[in-house]
């Protein structure tokens, strides 16, 4: 153990800790600096219980949604996320998505983790949305998955990858509107037959990196309750917000 922490901290005189979201030094491993720190908009309180989006105001009913949600219901029972998709929250999500920034994994999940522990149920079954198997081998893993993988084992949960399959490639749906979205993604997202009795009668917690429109999870979260499901949860490292 000694041994060890020479190492440790001699790799640290050489290599000193620097901040997740660039290149400033840091005190600790796996922190932020004070300037990314005040551009990240982690949601500690007050959040939308649909998709955990931040309320406006002080003060929030048990239940409150943001606009989006009471204009579209949701297909899950309730919904957390981490950060707000802006920022540095932005740029994490963009790092882990196309940057190969697998270092980013462990405190996001870290963060979600956090942000939905009141989402856990007895018997929950953690699972994330896929990715078609094309756009897999081209970034090399499914962040999402990977995201999930680790909520799931700091929560305690049991831990399926590929309760959902992609077998259609959708395309990129950037820019898109909330019906193009559904629109595109007809069929994308389906149960995978061989885990169907896995989910049958249990709580489902959905993770995906991102949500925008709500459009994706939607799909998920039908495909889940159709095929037998209890109920669905959604987790997200971020979520895109109007801005006032």
């Amino acid at each position: 153990m000694r041994a060890s922490r020479v190492v440790q901290t001699a790799l640290r005189m050489i290599y000193p800790p620097t901040c997740l979201a660039c290149d400033a030094r840091v005190e600790t491993e796996q922190g932020l600096c004070g300037a990314c720190w005040r551009e990240t908009r982690f949601v500690t309180a007050h959040p939308c219980d649909a998709c955990g989006a931040p309320l406006a105001g002080d003060h929030a009913e048990p239940g409150e949604l943001c606009d989006d949600c009471l204009r579209v219901a949701r297909p899950w029972v309730a919904g957390r996320t981490a950060l707000v998709y802006g920022g540095t929250g932005r740029r994490i999500v963009l790092g882990l998505k196309h940057g190969d920034r697998l270092d980013l994994m462990g405190p996001a999940a870290r963060w979600m983790a956090r942000a939905g522990g009141d989402l856990v149920q007895s018997e929950m079954l953690v699972t994330a949305i896929p990715l078609h198997w094309r756009r897999r081998v081209k970034r090399r893993y499914n962040q999402s998955v990977e995201l999930g993988r680790r909520v799931a084992r700091l929560l305690d949960l049991d831990f399926c990858p590929d309760v959902l399959i992609r077998p259609q490639a959708t395309p990129v749906l950037d820019g898109k509107s909330p019906a193009d979205r559904l629109r595109a993604l007809d069929g994308a997202l389906v149960l995978n037959a061989a885990r169907q009795g896995l989910i049958a009668g249990r709580p489902v917690l959905l993770v995906d990196d991102v949500m925008t429109s709500g459009a994706t999870l939607s799909v998920a979260s039908r495909a889940l309750t159709q095929g037998g499901a209890a109920n669905v949860r959604v987790l997200t490292l971020a979520r895109a917000v109007k801005e006032a």
